[in-house]
């Protein structure tokens, strides 16, 4: 787990804590917003870590006791909500593991702290009985709610927490780890990045997916042979691109950065920018094909097919139109 040194991204929101930690002004409780992915998990472990250190620091010491105890996930001072039912944490959830317990004191050090995952999942029957626990909470606990959407949370709890909202990390810092930390080549970590829209976690799961290059080599296939396909092998496109729908969107995004390269490329005529530099040669026959507004009309139909999907319109229908408007153009 390391220290906060060892975060990408996110100063502010880590300055904040140390801060918190060094003056002794730690909340009661906390929620910690952010997409999957953006180290939501790894952050609320530090502050715990960090809150529970016998050196007392504002960064974890990662060799005291406690410290260890918090590396391995045997601390009995840090709790992590668990629930059996899947995407839904219940009231008995809260009840048991925060209300039921909360009252005991710490076993060994000056706070006791409960991380709450997919927080935004709790029922509102959930929520109104840990808001009991917020508005009341023994002075050394300190709740931590991890939520991908804190908007679901009741007013009142929301109220009643200090939100953190993790933002998107530059896509230099993303690039930057994948190569340094996963030793990732350069034309990877450029895919990876990209797609990865200022995510880290989505960026090192990209770079370490066999799954999502059979995607992309998918894609990429369309792309170079659409221009001479009959209806029958559209047809036959859309159903290999079935396989793959519930990534469907990593598979659309492959599609849509290959023309922001090809409209990039048209525009400057330079290949130092362009994302999938393996594909150049294929990018510098489509420019000369496809004009500007055909490019910007498939980019917008890429967009639309994604608004249909979401919508639950017929696939089949929904990638027959879109591989038709991108071989027309």
């Amino acid at each position: 787990m390391g220290t906060f040194k060892d975060v990408v991204g996110h100063k502010d929101i880590i300055k904040y804590i140390q801060s918190a930690v060094k003056e002794d002004k730690v909340s009661h409780a906390y929620i910690l917003n952010g997409e999957k992915g953006s180290g939501k998990k790894m952050l609320a472990k530090l502050f715990a870590t960090a809150l529970l250190c016998e050196k007392g620091g504002q960064d974890p010491c990662g060799k005291c006791h406690s410290c260890i105890q918090a590396e391995t996930g045997n601390h009995p001072d840090i709790i992590t909500v668990a629930h059996e039912k899947p995407g839904s944490i219940g009231v008995d959830d809260i009840r048991e593991q925060v209300n039921g317990t909360v009252d005991i004191k710490p076993y060994q050090g000056p706070y006791k702290v409960y991380i709450i995952p997919h927080a935004d999942t709790m029922t509102v029957q959930a929520q109104n009985a840990l808001l009991k626990t917020i508005e009341e909470p023994p002075k050394y606990a300190v709740i931590l709610l991890l939520t991908e959407n804190a908007d679901m949370l009741l007013a009142t709890i929301n109220s009643r927490c200090v939100m953190l909202k993790l933002r998107n990390i530059k896509d230099a810092l993303i690039r930057k780890y994948l190569m340094e930390n996963l030793e990732v080549p350069d034309y990877k970590a450029d895919m990876c990045t990209a797609f990865a829209q200022g995510n880290l976690g989505r960026a090192i799961m990209l770079a370490n997916s066999e799954h999502f290059n059979e995607i992309r080599e998918e894609a990429l296939h369309l792309l170079r042979h659409i221009k001479d396909m009959e209806i029958s092998e559209i047809v036959e496109a859309v159903s290999r691109a079935a396989m793959y729908k519930l990534e469907i969107t990593d598979y659309l995004d492959i599609i849509m950065i290959w023309y922001r390269d090809v409209l990039l490329y048209k525009a400057t005529r330079e290949t130092e920018k362009v994302v999938l530099k393996d594909q150049v040669n294929y990018m510098k026959e489509q420019a000369k094909r496809s004009s500007y507004e055909g490019i910007e009309q498939i980019l917008a139909s890429l967009e639309n097919a994604k608004a249909r999907l979401r919508a639950n319109v017929n696939f089949d229908l929904v990638m027959e139109l879109l591989f038709l408007t991108i071989k027309e153009n």
